[in-house]
C-alpha cells in the first residue's frame, strides 16, 4: 500500500482513545491476512465481516482484501438469522468477527476468525496476492422484491476510478479527517473508508451510540477537527439544528457530502445562513450501491435554496454517462421525465448468483471509441429529468421501492415475510411520511376468513415478532388491518388508492399537532407516573395504541427509527425538565428503563416516583 510508505506514521484511524498508525494499521491487517489463508481464504474467496463498528472493521476488510478475497459487511444490529442468511447466501466460508458476536454462527459450516484472539504483531506476513482490478472488492447487500436481498457485486476498479475522478473537485489529501459514521453494510461506509486511507488522512469512528446522539456527535466533529463529513440530508438535518445551539464551532469543517436519499435544498436554509455556502462547502451526490456508491456531482450554492423543482443531482462523474429513456427504453427529450440509466466503468459486475436479475438490471454495451473496453449499463429504477442547463433533477422511483435512513427498501421484501403468517391473507406495506424525513412502513393486512373474528391486537402482536428478524430499518411501524384491499382493475393492490386512504385517515385536524411533533397531555404537570408520562409520548412519537406500549417493550418493535428516537427524547426532556440523551438506553430502550433515568436525573421532581406504583 503506497500511502503506508509515504505516511507510516501519521494517524491513520482514530477509534475513542485508541489511534493507529499507518504502519500500525498495516501490521495488523497482515496479522488477520495470515489467520484467514491459514483459515483457507485465496483469490476470489469471500469473507464475511461481522464486527462492532471501530478500527477492528478498517483493519478486518483490509486484512480480507490482502488476501484478493472480497468483504461481505454484516452490521451486528441486525438479527442473528439475517446475518447466518447472509453468511450462506454470500458462501462466505469464513467470517471476521470477535468471540462476543461468534455465537451468531454457531451450528454453521463456517469457521471464524476472532480479532480479540489474534496477536498484536509479530505473525508472517501473508502471502502476497495483488488482487485483480477487475475482481470483487466487497458485496453489499440491498433490499430485494422477492423477499429476500440481493448481494451486489463491486470490483476494487470501480472504487479507485471513484477517487481519482472526483479529486478535481474536491482535492482530498493527507491533512483531512473523515469520519466513519455510517455501517460497514451501508455503501456510504465505502466512501468514508476509503476518502480517508487512499490519501493519507485520519478516519475517526464515530461509536455508535454518538451516530445516534446529534449533540454528541456534533462535539466530536469539533474536538476531532473533522474536515470532511458524509451525511444523509436526514442525519444531517438533525446535526443541524444542533449546530445553532452548540458552544462547540465546527471550523474545521470544510466539506459536506450529502448522499443516500432525495435532498431537499430549502431545508439547508439555516445552515447556510450561518455558514454560508463556501465553506464548508456543499455537496448533493446521487448515487445507487449498484454504481459504485456516487454517480453524480453537484455543489449547492445559496441560490438553490429557493429553485424549487426537482431535487438537484448535478451532472455525472466524468467516466460515467446518464441516458434518460421511457419504457420502452428509447431516449426522452431534456424536459420530460424517464428512467435514468448509468453506463460507464463505475457501474457493478452485478448482483451475486441472481443471474436473471443481473440480465434485467446490467447489460454490457461497447462505447464509441472505445471498442476495445466494453463497459457495464445499469438500468437504475429513478426517475429524472435532464434540465435545460444540462443538470438532472431526480424526481423519485419508477417502482415501489423507497428510501428510509439511506437504506434502500423494498416493500416486498417485507410483505414476502409477512405474508408467510397463517392468519394473513394479503398484506401491503407502504412508507407514511411523519415529516422531518421521518418516514416509516406501514402494514395494510387483511387477516384470513378464519381469523376476521379473531383479536387485531393478538394479530399485529404476532407480526411485530414475525418482523423482527428483520433489519430496524425494514420493519413496519404499525398494523392496520383491513376487511379487503383496494384493487386495480387488472386486480392487484391498488396502491394509490391506499396511499389516499393512509392521506385522509391521518391528516390532522386544524390547529392539531402532527404526531410526534407538537405537545401532548405527557407534558401536564398532574399526578400520574413518570412511566405513564413517558408512555403517552411514546404513543404520540409512534402512533400507537396504548395496548401495544408496554413497560418493557422495545422502542424499535414498535417500529421506532433513529429520527423517532430523537424526537422522543426532545419530548421527554421538555416534559421532564431533564436533558437526557439515548446513551443512557444503551442496555434496551424501553419505558421502565427510560422512566427510571428521567426519576434520577430529575430528583426534586413533585411527581410520583416510577417505583412507587406496580
Amino acid at each position: 500500500m503506497a500511502v503506508v510508505r509515504k505516511y507510516p506514521d501519521r494517524i491513520a484511524v482514530t477509534d475513542g482513545d485508541n489511534e493507529m498508525t499507518y504502519r500500525e494499521l498495516d501490521a495488523t491487517s497482515d496479522v488477520i491476512a495470515g489467520a484467514l489463508q491459514s483459515s483457507g481464504v485465496a483469490a476470489g474467496s469471500r469473507v464475511g465481516l461481522y464486527v462492532a463498528r471501530g478500527s477492528g472493521t478498517v483493519a478486518g476488510l483490509l486484512g480480507i482484501l490482502k488476501c484478493g478475497a472480497a468483504y461481505v459487511p454484516i452490521d451486528p444490529d441486525y438479527p442473528a438469522e439475517r446475518a447466518r442468511w447472509t453468511v450462506g447466501d454470500s458462501a462466505s466460508a469464513v467470517v471476521v468477527t470477535t468471540s462476543d458476536l461468534a455465537s451468531a454462527f454457531t451450528g454453521l459450516d463456517v469457521r471464524t476468525v476472532r480479532l480479540d484472539l489474534l496477536p498484536a504483531s509479530g505473525a508472517t506476513r501473508p502471502d502476497a496476492v495483488r488482487p485483480s482490478g477487475a475482481g470483487p472488492a466487497y458485496v453489499i447487500y440491498t433490499s430485494g422484491s422477492t423477499g429476500e436481498p440481493k448481494g451486489v457485486l463491486v470490483g476494487h476498479q470501480e472504487v479507485t476510478r471513484l477517487f481519482s475522478v472526483t479529486q478535481g473537485w474536491f482535492g482530498f489529501g493527507p491533512d483531512d479527517v473523515w469520519t466513519l459514521f455510517h455501517s460497514a453494510s451501508f455503501d456510504f461506509s465505502v466512501w468514508e473508508i476509503w476518502g480517508a486511507l487512499l490519501h493519507g488522512g485520519r478516519l475517526v469512528v464515530v461509536p455508535r451510540d454518538t451516530a445516534r446522539a446529534p449533540a454528541a456527535f456534533h462535539e466530536l466533529l469539533h474536538s476531532e477537527r473533522v474536515t470532511v463529513l458524509n451525511q444523509t440530508p436526514a442525519a444531517f438535518r438533525r446535526l443541524a439544528a444542533v449546530d445553532v445551539r452548540s458552544p462547540f464551532p465546527l471550523d474545521c469543517l470544510r466539506t459536506v457530502v450529502l448522499g443516500g436519499e432525495r435532498l431537499d435544498p430549502a431545508t439547508l436554509r439555516d445552515w447556510v445562513d450561518r455558514h454560508g455556502d463556501d465553506r464548508p462547502m456543499l455537496v448533493n451526490m446521487y448515487g445507487i450501491t449498484e454504481a459504485t456508491v456516487h454517480a453524480s456531482y453537484r455543489r449547492l450554492l445559496r441560490a438553490d435554496l429557493d429553485a424549487g423543482g426537482p431535487s438537484p443531482i448535478g451532472v455525472p462523474l466524468p467516466d460515467l454517462t446518464f441516458q434518460v429513456r421511457d419504457p420502452d427504453g428509447e431516449p426522452v427529450p431534456d424536459g420530460q421525465p424517464g428512467e435514468l440509466y448509468i453506463e460507464g466503468p463505475g457501474v457493478a459486475e452485478g448482483y451475486l448468483d441472481r443471474p436473471e436479475l443481473t440480465e434485467e438490471r446490467f447489460s454490457l454495451r461497447t462505447l464509441p471509441g472505445d471498442p476495445t473496453n466494453p463497459h457495464q449499463t445499469l438500468r437504475t429504477g429513478d426517475r429524472v429529468v435532464r434540465l435545460d442547463d444540462g443538470q438532472y433533477g431526480y424526481l423519485g422511483r419508477t417502482d415501489d421501492q423507497i428510501k428510509i435512513r439511506g437504506f434502500r427498501v423494498e416493500p416486498g421484501e417485507v410483505e414476502a415475510l409477512l405474508g408467510r403468517h397463517p392468519l394473513v391473507a394479503s398484506v401491503v406495506v407502504l412508507p407514511r411520511d411523519y415529516g422531518e424525513d421521518d418516514v416509516r412502513l406501514i402494514a395494510y393486512v387483511v387477516p384470513a376468513e378464519a381469523s376476521v373474528n379473531g383479536a387485531s391486537e393478538k394479530l399485529a402482536a404476532q407480526l411485530r415478532d414475525l418482523a423482527r428478524s428483520l433489519p430496524v430499518h425494514l420493519r413496519p411501524s404499525a398494523y392496520e388491518q383491513l376487511e379487503t384491499l383496494p384493487l386495480t382493475p387488472q386486480g392487484k393492490a391498488d396502491r394509490v388508492a391506499l396511499r389516499a386512504l393512509d392521506q385522509e385517515g391521518h391528516r390532522p385536524e386544524p390547529g392539531a399537532p402532527r404526531p410526534g411533533t407538537g405537545s401532548t397531555d405527557a407534558g401536564a404537570a398532574d399526578s400520574r407516573t413518570t412511566r405513564a408520562r413517558v408512555t403517552a409520548i411514546w404513543r404520540s412519537v409512534l402512533d400507537v395504541g396504548a395496548e401495544e406500549v408496554g413497560p418493557d417493550t422495545e422502542f424499535f418493535d414498535l417500529g421506532g427509527t433513529s429520527l423517532t428516537l430523537l424526537r422522543m427524547f426532545e419530548q421527554v426532556n421538555t416534559a421532564f425538565g431533564t436533558d437526557l440523551d439515548i446513551t443512557v438506553l444503551i442496555e434496551g430502550a424501553t419505558v421502565r428503563g427510560l422512566a427510571s433515568h428521567v426519576d434520577a436525573a430529575a430528583p426534586g421532581s413533585p411527581l410520583p416516583r416510577t417505583e412507587e406504583f406496580g
